[in-house]
């Protein structure tokens, strides 16, 4: 029975609801004590039921973990989840959470970190890889039990093992690796002008991300103070990160991604016609568009920053529509501004430009292309609009 009731003294119920079982086999409930009338507390006990049969996420483990040789994979997990990812950023998490359900706490999760062996380990990365998870995904599952399991051992005092420390991973070929690659310009093209007629504002956000090589996060968190539209300038000093329940406004990646970039006339001209769509439908509303309103809010007014995930989303869908294929991401347009650039600036200038932290992120976001190409390849912004041609000098 997936609840039950009982009456401690009038009017006062004791709730009870059948939660599941934990990694050890052992029921789980929850109880809650109700005050008011019979029928009032089989309405809250139908409510508790339902709510419990639609959690999304298992409950992981027991409330603490229990450093000793019944200690699993999940309880290393668990505890450092309580003991640190406070620190960690809410997209972190929630990528986190999402690879320890999905991968890791019905399969190896399990397994007491005692007894678990390195050739064990191994042989669960062969087994993702064969369950075709590309080799980011493999590292970063890896990445996830190790720290934790370094944790387990570091509070343990010794006692416990760390079986992920001395794991390989499996090797992938080169035709197994899902890399994102940069988009061609047609492709680009084609997406600005296919969101161009589904949805003007989202190809204003193509056009400056591709133009610019912001990231998500950050062309969701522009304000209108900062653009200088008269100096042709951005200045990016925040990021939208999703989180549960919406979405939060934080500090960029790094130091290095607070800069300011230069946008081209042709983007800029984009930028005015938002901002007198978006006037338009605040006064239309007995509103102003102040300041500090966000570029790209679907508001009026402003006031509320587009969620990251509503981004990706629409992205697809005009992806699908223009029939690009479906390898290219919204984060493929940074890596098509990396490459585009190559022939224009330097390294150094490019790693202010994108704010990366070191100028060997330069070489990780940038394609090769054949030399015609580079010969052919003009400022960005210039490239995003037909019939101009020619390069600008490349400056040190």
């Amino acid at each position: 029975m997936p609840g039950s009731m009982r009456e401690r003294q009038p009017n006062v119920w004791e709730l009870r609801v059948f939660l599941g079982r934990d990694d050890n086999g052992k029921v789980r409930h929850g109880n809650k004590t109700f005050r008011g009338g019979k029928r009032l507390a089989e309405r809250e006990l139908s409510r508790l039921v339902a709510a419990a049969e639609n959690e999304a996420v298992p409950p992981p483990v027991a409330d603490a973990p229990r450093w000793s040789e019944r200690t699993t994979v999940n309880d290393a997990i668990a505890g450092w989840k309580d003991n640190g990812w406070e620190d960690l950023s809410p997209s972190t998490v929630r990528r986190y959470e999402n690879m320890w359900m999905k991968h890791i706490h019905r399969s190896i999760g399990r397994q007491r970190l005692a007894t678990l062996s390195p050739y064990d380990v191994e042989k669960y990365f062969r087994r993702l890889k064969a369950d075709g998870l590309a080799e980011a995904s493999v590292r970063q599952i890896r990445a996830l039990m190790h720290r934790a399991c370094r944790l387990a051992r570091k509070w343990s005092g010794g006692v416990l093992p760390n079986p992920i420390a001395d794991t390989e991973l499996p090797t992938w070929a080169l035709d197994e690796r899902d890399e994102v690659r940069a988009p061609s310009l047609e492709e680009v093209r084609t997406l600005i002008a296919t969101a161009d007629n589904l949805d003007p504002t989202f190809a204003a956000v193509l056009r400056l991300v591709a133009a610019t090589g912001m990231r998500r996060g950050e062309v969701c968190a522009l304000r209108w103070n900062d653009v200088d539209l008269s100096a042709g300038t951005v200045r990016i000093s925040q990021s939208v990160v999703a989180a549960k329940g919406g979405a939060i406004l934080k500090a960029p990646k790094t130091r290095a991604s607070i800069r300011t970039v230069a946008i081209d006339p042709g983007t800029v001209s984009r930028i005015r016609q938002r901002q007198l769509a978006q006037r338009s439908l605040a006064m239309a509303c007995g509103m102003t568009l102040e300041p500090e309103s966000f570029l790209f809010s679907s508001e009026p007014g402003g006031l509320t920053p587009p969620h990251p995930d509503v981004m990706s989303h629409t992205f697809a869908t005009v992806r699908t529509k223009g029939k690009v294929a479906a390898d290219v991401h919204m984060h493929s347009l940074r890596h098509f501004h990396a490459t585009v650039l190559d022939p224009v600036i330097s390294e150094a200038q490019k790693q202010t430009r994108l704010g990366w932290s070191t100028v060997k992120m330069a070489r990780h976001y940038t394609d090769s292309v054949p030399e015609e190409d580079r010969r052919a390849a003009t400022h960005v912004g210039n490239m995003l609009s037909k019939g101009i041609t020619g390069a600008p000098a490349r400056s040190g």
